[in-house]
This record gives C-alpha cells, structure tokens and sequence, in this order.
C-alpha cells in the first residue's frame, strides 16, 4: 500500500508539480488543477522554497496572528488548539536559565499586564508555528506517508492517510502538531498553502501591526528576505536537533527554549 502511495505522488509532481491534498491545502491543489489562472497564475512548486522570518523586537503579544490563524485555517476554538501560538517570556535579572513563560490561550486574547517595568528584569513576546524543516522528524517517523514535505517546502498532512498515531505529535521538537478533535487526524501549521499558492502571504503575515511575521521565498533572488536574513543575525530554535528549520528567528533570547 505504501509503495501504491509514492507511485501515486511521484506521477503528480511529474505531471504538475502538485500532490493531492486535503483540507486548507486542498483549496489550493483544486484551483491549480482546475485551472484557474486567477487563482494561481502560473504557480509552479519547483520554483519556490518558502521560509518565515519571526522578528521577536518587533512582536507586542496583540494576538492578532493567533485570532486569524485560527479564522483563516478553521482550527478549533477550544484553548489547547493552535496553529501557531504566542509565548510571553519574562527574564528576571538576566538569569537566562530560569525565565517565566506563559502563554494564556495561546495569545489568542492577547496578554494581560502581569510585571512590573524597571525591575531590573526583562519581558518579550514569541511567536511559534511549525518551522516547516527540510530535514523534518515527523515526516521521517510517519508510517503511511500522511505527513510529507512538497516540492517548495512546506510540510503539509494528507489528512485522507493520516492514522492519528500520534508518532509525529510526539517527533516534533516544537510542540507546533495537535490532534484534531473533529476528525481524529493530525493538525498543524500549513503556512497558509491555499494562499501562499495564489500569491498572497500567509493570515497571520498579512494581521501583524509591526510586521513582525515575514513570508520568503528562499529561491527568489529579489525576495527582501534575503537582504533581512544578510543584514540580522538570525537563529533557528533548538538548531542542536539539526531539523534545517526554515522559521527564522531575529532577536531570539538566549531563554528561550
């Protein structure tokens, strides 16, 4: 069976450069396929390689980001659902080792004032989402290939394979996977396939007051994200687990974790 699911998938990146998708990116699979160009003009996947810049200077905690993830991608309401979330660290007279984190439902309602300033200490916002890996553990521990990495980067579900295993939950060295309650099946951060295939950028990209949040296309030399990732010293959240995360960081605190 899974070697009737590789077949299936190598004939539709040589015939389009698609894969047959469900859910959110199924919106976008069935715009290409049908061919309406003022859907997805000319959108070829070997032609890109998506990445997001986070500028956590520029991150307030609003919560706006969580709110139209949410919206945008039909995540369930309930609090422990998340696409992509936000974590408030707070850093007590610099002592990296032991900072204070919460997140009260994600960020969704954005963050009530809980420290006082000139305290000596430090407090900032996170935002975090699925790093969307090159070398991605979830979609090397998936046994019926529901979880796989396109053409342009992005790691997606196949929800019409997924077992609700759970193997990738637990893989996921960022926490970004949860189990939808409505259908038993893996759910995670898609960076907004349906839109970032018709030209748009990603919902929480486009609801960000500061631009904290930056969609890139690695493969496009007059991206402005190559000039920010030249000109920043950007890091990748836990580089020692060597997963090529594609979520880059600008501003990321030696506490965070």
């Amino acid at each position: 069976m899974s070697d009737e699911r590789t077949l299936r998938r190598e004939f539709l990146f040589r015939s389009g450069g698609f894969l047959l998708l469900t859910g959110a990116a199924g919106i976008a699979w069935d715009a290409l396929a049908s061919g309406e160009p003022e859907k997805a003009p000319n959108y070829r996947t070997t032609d890109h390689w998506w990445a997001m810049v986070i500028d956590v200077e520029k991150c307030i905690g609003c919560g706006n980001c969580v709110r139209a993830c949410k919206e945008e991608n039909d995540v369930p309401r309930e609090p422990m659902y998340f696409r992509t979330w936000v974590e408030r660290y707070h850093v007590p007279g610099g002592d990296i080792e032991h900072p204070q984190v919460d997140s009260p439902n994600g960020g969704y309602d954005g963050f009530p004032e809980r420290y006082r300033k000139d305290d000596g200490s430090k407090s900032f916002f996170v935002p975090k989402m699925c790093n969307h890996c090159a070398e991605s553990p979830c979609v090397q521990v998936c046994p019926v290939g529901a979880t796989f990495v396109t053409p342009d980067g992005v790691v997606l579900v196949d929800k019409t394979y997924c077992l609700g295993c759970r193997y990738c939950v637990q893989a996921c060295p960022y926490g970004c996977r949860f189990i939808d309650p409505r259908t038993r099946t893996v759910d995670k951060c898609s960076l907004c396939y349906h839109r970032i295939t018709r030209g748009l950028t990603t919902a929480c990209c486009e609801v960000c007051p500061t631009g904290a949040r930056m969609l890139g296309d690695l493969k496009n030399p007059k991206d402005p994200i190559h000039e920010f990732l030249r000109t920043h010293q950007v890091q990748v959240l836990k580089p020692q687990m060597a997963t090529h995360s594609k979520a880059f960081y600008n501003g990321l605190d030696g506490s965070v974790r």
